[in-house]
């Protein structure tokens, strides 16, 4: 059965080492250009060096997103830049523009590509066009039902990609204009404002206001841990964790919950929740939860708020003269994070100071009582959430600190007489030797095994850790306490290097060739009617969803392509179409923005 690599997402030093010290098998990050999250920190050159070397000493796979639409202007800088990822050893890249991918896989053809969600890529017929481009592994759109990712699986040698946990948009997968219709920034180039978060207002074409102020496109968070046996079993080979804005406690936790779930199900052949992790993870961030549209999910819009809900602490059931009495369901601590809501009236506070028993205090528990002072009149019978929970936030920021995984070391040190000193450490999968000076006879005080001991345990400051230590030490013999040190330095280095060289590919460059025909520039104008009235000289084509005359435009997401003339001329918007028939138009919503293609 295929484990399935926890995929975790990066958006800062911090939070990829947060990833890799929950036990992830990638990470997935962008660097200061062509990231579809530009508002994340984000990583400088120097800093996707380093990274790539720590995730690889690791064995952690680093994915680099480059998943905007490349502007004309934009080209050089773009081959330049992903050059000189392929020179330091990515391990693939996450795109979405259809000419790019053609040029980068034509241009350097060891490297590999995934196509991302932005695709759109959630049919068959899509996914094996995504092949024919040099596509090694799709990201499919996360409205992808469930039994066509298993059909993409079964009928195709490409490696499959489904978020399984995170944020979830309004629109389709790679379809959204929205930001950019109604202002400069565009989420095809990595700066979605996030207006499906905003309130609007419900109207009738009668004017009638049914639903004011309220969040009607704001989506909850996909959340698949109890599904996830179901995405084990059809052979998915990466699960996918939304979050490159998220904070390193948030990522850290949910890799955790995700590794320890699958590897439970891989033992054990059923699913179990670590009820603890998950109790963090709604403290940490949460909209509310659905299975999304994978598992053919309904309930998909929190209408209510679009932000963190955290989770439920206690009920006011008192509030005098700014000063509200709380009992609790939840242990609150000092600095915790709380809102307090009740139908439209909400209100937020940081713990800075609270009573219990009329006494000052810094932590109260399930069951009891606090009172303490705000500056705005609170409802009797209010909500009160914790939206930030100080101490969960500490023991977390603390474990990702103390640098706890470490890879397992044997250590064999060989001292005989009248031979060179020699130590020996293996991984349990790569093992180097390295030598040093012959020792000398003892005329004062002899070298013991606990000397060499202590010198070889200490290896803190590394990804290391002895497990096995032997050493091997004939009698009455002198080595300076330098020459341990010095070796133990090299083996390590030289282990280091054996790690990374797994992931070292061949660096290769060829010439993009192409031959294209040279179109004159022309202006036509076109439109799009379900009318024949509509229909006059003034355009050059004409497009419909029905069968009117002109050109029949097909939809964006394409179920079956069974009743279709493939002899007959398409306007097409999705990548499946294109690979399906054989006479199109491409529609807009194929966001070409360069001269290249495929």
């Amino acid at each position: 059965m295929k484990k399935g690599e926890i995929l975790a997402p990066s958006g800062s030093k911090e939070a990829a080492v947060a990833a890799i010290e929950a036990g992830c098998d990638a990470i997935y990050l962008a660097g200061k250009m062509f990231g579809a999250r530009a508002y994340a920190s984000n990583f400088s050159d120097l800093e996707l060096k380093e990274i790539i070397t720590y995730a690889h000493l690791y064995n952690v796979k680093v994915y680099v997103t480059c998943n905007i639409l490349i502007y004309e202007r934009e080209i050089k800088t773009f081959m330049d830049y992903v050059s000189f990822l392929h020179e330091n050893n990515v391990d693939a890249l996450i795109m979405q523009d259809l000419g790019m991918i053609d040029l980068v896989h034509k241009t350097f053809p060891n490297l590999e590509l995934h196509a991302s969600t932005q695709m759109h890529i959630h049919n068959l017929e899509g996914a094996q066009m995504a092949s024919k481009l040099g596509i090694k592994r799709v990201v499919l759109a996360r409205e992808t039902p469930l039994d066509v990712i298993k059909e993409i699986k079964e009928k195709t040698d490409l490696e499959i990609e489904v978020f399984v946990q995170g944020a979830l948009c309004a629109s389709y997968s790679g379809m959204c204009l929205f930001a950019k219709s109604i202002g400069p920034r565009s989420g095809n180039r990595g700066t979605c404002s996030g207006c499906c978060r905003l309130p609007y207002d419900l109207e009738t074409k009668d004017g009638i206001i049914l639903n004011k102020d309220k969040y009607p496109l704001s989506m909850r968070d996909l959340m698949t841990l109890d599904k996830l046996d179901k995405l084990i079993e059809i052979g998915i080979d990466s699960f996918k964790i939304e979050g490159r804005m998220k904070s390193p406690s948030y990522v850290y936790t949910t890799v955790k919950l995700y590794k320890e779930t699958r590897d439970y199900y891989l033992k054990k052949k059923k699913i179990k929740i670590n009820e603890k992790d998950l109790y963090n993870l709604k403290n940490i961030f949460n909209r509310t939860y659905t299975n999304g549209y994978m598992f053919n999910c309904k309930d998909v819009i929190n209408a209510k708020y679009p932000n963190h809900q955290g989770i439920v602490v206690g009920k006011v059931i008192k509030s005098k003269n700014n000063f509200i009495t709380i009992k609790l369901s939840d242990e609150v601590s000092l600095h915790d994070g709380l809102r307090i809501i009740k139908d439209d009236f909400t209100y937020g506070l940081i713990l800075n100071e609270f009573k219990k028993d009329n006494k000052t205090v810094h932590l109260a528990k399930k069951n009891e009582v606090i009172t303490l002072k705000v500056n705005k009149n609170i409802p009797l019978g209010s909500t009160v959430l914790r939206t930030s929970s100080y101490l969960i936030e500490k023991e977390i920021i603390e474990k990702i600190q103390s640098h706890s995984l470490k890879i397992p070391l044997k250590m064999i040190c060989n001292i005989k007489n009248n031979k060179p000193v020699e130590l020996i450490i293996n991984d349990y999968q790569n093992e180097v030797k390295v030598q040093g000076m012959c020792p000398l006879v003892a005329t004062k005080k002899a070298i013991t095994k606990e000397d060499i001991k202590e010198k070889l345990l200490k290896i803190q400051n590394t990804i290391y850790t002895p497990l096995e230590v032997e050493i091997n030490l004939d009698k009455n013999l002198f080595l300076p306490i330098s020459t341990i040190n010095n070796l133990k330095r090299e083996a390590i280095e030289l282990l280091n290097q054996k790690r990374l060289a797994r992931f070292q590919k061949e660096y290769k460059k060829e010439e993009y060739k192409i031959t294209l025909p040279d179109y004159p520039k022309v202006e036509e104008y076109t439109l799009l009617t379900n009318k024949k009235e509509d229909i006059t000289k003034k355009y050059k084509y004409y497009y419909s969803f029905l069968d009117i005359g002109g050109i029949k435009k097909l939809p964006k997401v394409m179920e079956n392509y069974q009743n279709l003339d493939i002899k007959k001329e398409y306007l097409v918007g999705e990548l499946g179409s294109l690979n399906k028939l054989k006479n199109v138009v491409t529609d807009f919503s194929f966001n070409v923005t360069n001269s290249f293609r495929t």
